[in-house]
């Protein structure tokens, strides 16, 4: 079973999708330790440490890396879709977390008593910090190649 998925690409999509899933869980952890309190939406939601898209593509680009080198094509690719996605996580996304953030403050100063009758309050949680960013793609490449090292030791 191991060697249907050692060196192509299943085992470039289990450590993508891995390396996420993982993120999230290291999220909800940290958040529930943070807070002493459990929030299971947590594992939905976006923003947080560690960033769980950066793990993901940087997961998914390190064993495309590791099975056809990296120096190939397919490997530019990968990591030019990484390189976005983390550029979306920490920029765009955050920019407009900040966004919901004042519209929502302004919200709550102009309808003191009913902001929910205006459909509610904006998600301020969308982005990551440069750091979240960075250590959800760290930890996307550890697992990618912790991974490839006990496919090849099984």
């Amino acid at each position: 079973m191991i060697e249907r998925i050692l060196n192509n690409g299943y085992e470039a999509l289990v450590s993508g999708l891995c390396a996420a899933f993982f993120a999230q869980v290291i999220k909800f952890i940290i958040f529930t330790i943070q807070s002493k309190k459990i929030n299971f939406k947590i594992f939905t939601t976006t923003g947080g440490m560690p960033s769980s898209h950066s793990a993901g593509v940087m997961g998914l680009s390190t064993s495309i890396g590791l099975i056809a080198g990296f120096d190939s094509t397919v490997f530019a690719v990968a990591i030019g879709y990484a390189l976005v996605t983390m550029y979306d996580a920490a920029g765009v996304r955050r920019a407009a977390g900040k966004t919901a953030a004042c519209l929502n403050k302004m919200m709550d100063d102009f309808y003191k008593h009913d902001v929910q009758a205006l459909g509610g309050k904006l998600k301020e949680l969308l982005g990551h910090t440069p750091f979240e960013v960075i250590m959800g793609a760290l930890f996307g490449i550890l697992f990618a190649y912790s991974l490839h090292q006990y496919l090849l030791n099984y």
